[in-house]
C-alpha cells in the first residue's frame, strides 16, 4: 500500500502479523483468502460469515464436552480386574503421587482451556447473533486467540492411541461412549472454528486503523493481539494500550531475542534429564522395568507398530530437537543481521511455532496408562521424573516460540515496499 492510498483511505490499513509489512485490504471472494506478498503469511479470508452456524456448532460442542467428561472414557481389564477411567482420572492420578506440575498441564491442556475457549466463544457469539457486544468483548476475545495453541485436545487424542495400542497385547480393553464424544467434539470445534474469521469479529469490536493523536509521517504500529494499526507514529517509542484489545502497543515485542535466548537455553539443559531418566515405570507381577522416551518408541518397533513408533519419535524427539536448533538459528540470524532467504526463514519459524505442541503426546499418554492400569502387584504403572522435565521443555519450548518476534528478520532488509494485499 503506497503511502498516497493509505492516506486516501486508512480505513483499509492491514500490517501482516509475520514480517509487518503495511498493505491495503480489499474485499475477497468467499472461500477466498488473502496472503502477504513478501513473506506469504496468512492475513485474512472470506468464510460463510454465518454466525448462526458458529454459534450452533459451539453449542454441540458444549453439549459434547459434558458428554466427554461424564461418562467412561477406556475400561482396562486384566486377570478378571478392571480398572474404569474418565477424562479427569490422570489428572487425579497424577496428583494422588504428588505429581502437581503434571496434574495442572494435563487438566488445563485438555479440559480447562478448551472448556474456557468455548465458553468466552460463546460469551461473544449469543450477543453478536443478536447484534450486541457483550462487555470486554475485545480483551475475551484477544484472550481466546492466546489460549488457542494450549487448547491440546487432538494432541490428547493421539495419547490416548498411542496408550490404547501399548495395551492392547497385556489387556482387554473397551472404549467408553466419552471417548466418542471427546473425538466428535475436536471436529465440531474444529468446524466452528473455521466458520469464525477473526478479522471479521474484530472489526465488529472496534475500528482496525486510527491515526495518532498530533502524528505524523507515514511510519506506524501495529497491536500483535488484534491487528489493530495505528497511523502516523513517527518518532514513538511508548508502550500506549491498544485502543481496540487493551493490549500493549510496541513496534517489536519487548527484549524478543533475550528472553527467546534464555527459554531456549532453559529447555536445552532440560532436555538432558527429560531424555536421561525413566518416563515412566512398568510394574507387572511385582517387577518393573522403567522406560525413557527413546526405550518406549524401541518397544513399539520391536511389536511391528512402526507407524506408531515413527510418531512418537517425532513428536517426542525430533519436534523438540527440531524447535531448540530452529530457534537458536533464527535467533543467530538476526543477531548476525543476516539477508539470506528472509521468507524460508518466516515459513520456518512458522513451522517451528506450530508443531511444539505435539510433542504432549507422551504427557498424555502417560496420563491415560496411570490412570487404567491400577491393578496392585498384577500391574501398575508409575510416572517418572523424565515425565516432569520432558513437560518443562514443551512448555517452555512454545513459550520461546510466542517470545520470538518473526518481524524482527526483516527488519534487517531494506525499507519495504508497500502495496494490495493480494
Amino acid at each position: 500500500m503506497s503511502d498516497l492510498s493509505v492516506a486516501n483511505d486508512e480505513r483499509q490499513a492491514i500490517a501482516c502479523h509475520d514480517c509487518g509489512l503495511l498493505l491495503r485490504a480489499r474485499p475477497l471472494a468467499r472461500g477466498e483468502v488473502a496472503r502477504c506478498p513478501r513473506c506469504s503469511g496468512r492475513l485474512y479470508g472470506r468464510g460463510q460469515d454465518d454466525l448462526d452456524r458458529a454459534l450452533a456448532l459451539h453449542l454441540t460442542g458444549l453439549v459434547l464436552f459434558v458428554v466427554a467428561n461424564a461418562f467412561p472414557f477406556m475400561t482396562f481389564k486384566l486377570e478378571g480386574l478392571a480398572e474404569t477411567s474418565t477424562l479427569l482420572s490422570g489428572v487425579i492420578e497424577f496428583a494422588r503421587q504428588d505429581l502437581w506440575f503434571l496434574a495442572i498441564v494435563v487438566a488445563c491442556a485438555a479440559i480447562l482451556v478448551p472448556l474456557a475457549k468455548l465458553l468466552a466463544t460463546l460469551y461473544l457469539l449469543i450477543p453478536l447473533r443478536i447484534g450486541r457486544v457483550p462487555p470486554y468483548a475485545a480483551a475475551v476475545f484477544r484472550y481466546i486467540e492466546v489460549m488457542h495453541p494450549w487448547a491440546m485436545m487432538e494432541v490428547f487424542l493421539l495419547g490416548v492411541l498411542v496408550a490404547y495400542v501399548k495395551l492392547t497385547d497385556l489387556a482387554t480393553l473397551d472404549l467408553g461412549p466419552a471417548i466418542f464424544a471427546f473425538a466428535g467434539l475436536i471436529v465440531i470445534l474444529a468446524a466452528g472454528e473455521a466458520a469464525i474469521e477473526p478479522r471479521d469479529i474484530w472489526s465488529r469490536l472496534g475500528p482496525s486503523v486510527s491515526r495518532s493523536k498530533g502524528g505524523r509521517g507515514s511510519d506506524f504500529v501495529d497491536c500483535h493481539a488484534c491487528g489493530f494499526v495505528l497511523l502516523g507514529t513517527e518518532g514513538y517509542s511508548g508502550h500506549a494500550a491498544c485502543p481496540r484489545c487493551d493490549a500493549h502497543l510496541h513496534r517489536r515485542k519487548p527484549d524478543s531475542l533475550s528472553r527467546t535466548w534464555a527459554l531456549v537455553i532453559t529447555a536445552a539443559l532440560l532436555y538432558i534429564p527429560a531424555n536421561v531418566y525413566p518416563v515412566m515405570t512398568v510394574i507387572s507381577f511385582g517387577k518393573g522395568a522403567p522406560d525413557t522416551i527413546l526405550s518406549g518408541v524401541k518397544e513399539l518397533i520391536h511389536a511391528d507398530m512402526w507407524p506408531l513408533a515413527l510418531l512418537v519419535f517425532f513428536a517426542s524427539i525430533t519436534v523438540p530437537v527440531l524447535k531448540l536448533l530452529g530457534l537458536s538459528y533464527l535467533l543467530i540470524s538476526v543477531q548476525r543481521r543476516s539477508h539470506w532467504r528472509p521468507r524460508d526463514r518466516t515459513r520456518f519459524f512458522r513451522i517451528v511455532e506450530a508443531v511444539g505442541r505435539w510433542s504432549m503426546i507422551d504427557i498424555f499418554m502417560i496420563s491415560i496408562l496411570i490412570a487404567l492400569v491400577r491393578l496392585g502387584n498384577i500391574a501398575t504403572i508409575e510416572p517418572g521424573v523424565g515425565a516432569t522435565s520432558f513437560a518443562c521443555v514443551v512448555i517452555i519450548t512454545m513459550i520461546a516460540s510466542h517470545s520470538f518476534d518473526p518481524r524482527l528478520i526483516w527488519d534487517r532488509m531494506e525499507k519495504p515496499l508497500r502495496g494490495s494485499a493480494p
